[in-house]
């Protein structure tokens, strides 16, 4: 069975992710499809390949990941035409085994309490890293993530959108 890979074009998802970053966050979470967000931050699945509930053949995965990335670059190539380059930021030191937030390795302060400000504290639980551009004058940031919240499900390429005082560094 072929993945069933969900995508349009680059240009398609750069109008998207010009709208969200133009959209008001909202004042309290909420969720329409694809789309969720809560004060400071909006999140948005760009593309999504099949899940991998009834096979998880090697062939299958590796596939899928090869075309949710070539999604990703393409759209990571407008976002650095009309942006510049990207920041890449590791997100693994807000991944935890204990579920507080605190991150993992004390060699890292972040200077957050016991958790991540969000869009952070979701991309930690699904991906390791997040490619981040910081519009001039927005006073927010955007970020490409390709995420998997379990072996089983869908690879995703999320854009996040959050609020400059909430990254990381």
């Amino acid at each position: 069975m072929p993945p069933r890979h969900r995508t349009c074009s680059a240009e398609e998802l750069l109008r998207t992710v010009e709208y969200l970053h133009a959209l008001p966050f909202p004042q309290q979470e909420e969720r329409a499809g694809d789309r969720w967000g809560g004060p400071g931050h909006h999140l948005v699945v760009l593309v999504e390949s099949q899940d991998f509930w009834e096979d998880r053949a090697t062939e299958l995965v590796e596939e899928a990941a090869e075309g949710v990335e070539a999604d990703r670059a393409a759209l990571a190539e407008l976002l650095t035409l009309r942006w510049g380059a990207p920041v890449v930021i590791g997100l693994d030191p807000f991944q935890d085994s204990d579920g507080s937030g605190a991150g993992t390795d004390a060699e890292f302060d972040f200077g957050f309490d016991a958790e991540e400000p969000e869009p952070i504290g979701f991309l930690s639980g699904v991906t390791s890293e997040v490619w981040v551009w910081r519009p001039d004058g927005s006073g927010r940031w955007v970020g490409l993530a390709v995420g998997q919240a379990d072996a089983e499900w869908p690879l995703q390429l999320l854009a996040a959108f959050g609020e400059v005082s909430a990254l990381p560094g």
